[in-house]
Parts: structure tokens; sequence; C-alpha cells
């Protein structure tokens, strides 16, 4: 089945919109260009999953300079927080699995290194739940979603 989502020039980057295919709510989503689309259903709790806010990884290369990376990209849900990957589906956290991140801490005197604490593993794991996911693409300018 495709379904034709609406015009390129009426999808602006960053934004999403939600649509019926059958008995399916899917949302597609653009950004940085690409097009997403993932099941409009949360698996944890059925949540309206494409509700929810994007989330990057923020990355910084000086104190006070961050920045939010797009790659991974990451949809929570508005019910309960789970994360799932916008191209994979992949679930990252949620309520039981919720931990907080460690950091690396240096401590520095005059200008020489004191201690030197490695923040050890703080990398995302996955999550027992999927969400379906589907491929969007353009064609003569239009957005396609196949299902």
């Amino acid at each position: 089945m495709r379904v034709v989502v609406g015009p390129v020039s009426e999808f602006p980057d960053g934004e999403r919109q939600i649509v019926r295919a059958g008995v399916r709510s899917i949302g597609v989503f653009r950004v940085g260009g690409r097009f997403y689309g993932i099941r409009n259903r949360c698996p944890h709790q059925g949540g309206p999953l494409c509700l929810g806010h994007l989330l990057g990884d923020a990355v910084a290369d000086a104190p006070g300079n961050a920045t939010v990376s797009a790659d991974p990209l990451r949809l929570a849900c508005p019910w309960h927080g789970w994360e799932y990957d916008l191209q994979t589906g992949q679930s990252f956290m949620g309520p039981s699995a919720a931990g907080v991140r460690s950091y690396g801490v240096a401590v520095e005197r005059g200008g020489a290194l004191l201690a030197d604490v490695d923040a050890g593993t703080a990398q995302l794991q996955p999550g027992p739940y999927t969400a379906e996911t589907f491929e969007v693409h353009v064609e003569d300018d239009f957005v396609v979603l196949e299902i």
C-alpha cells in the first residue's frame, strides 16, 4: 500500500504529519532533509508515540558550547518517556530501566592534573520494545509512505 502524504514543499524540516493508512496511524517526520515513518502507537502501553518529543544526544566540544546531534535521533513517548530510534524503532529507555548517566571528571589545580576519573560505560542499552517503522521517500516532489 502506498500513501501520498503530500507535497515536499508543504512539509518543512523538523515537522511531522500523522496519517491514516488503513487501520494504522503513522507519523511521518522530516528531519535534516530525511523522512522517517513510525507507527503512532507505543509498544510499551499503546500511547500516541508520534506526539512525543524528538531527541538527539547533547554534544559539546567546550563548556557552554553544546549542540544536539541528529544521529541517532530518538522519539520519546509522551506517556512514559520510552525512547525509540526513529529509523529502526528500537527502544532504549523506560521506567523499569531508568538510570542516570555518569560522566568523567578531572580535577586540576594550577593547571596540573590531580585526578582523572573515567565515566565508564554511559551508552544507551537497547530496551525490550521495537516500534513498527515504514519506508518514506520522495517521488515526483511528493512524500510517499510505503506500507
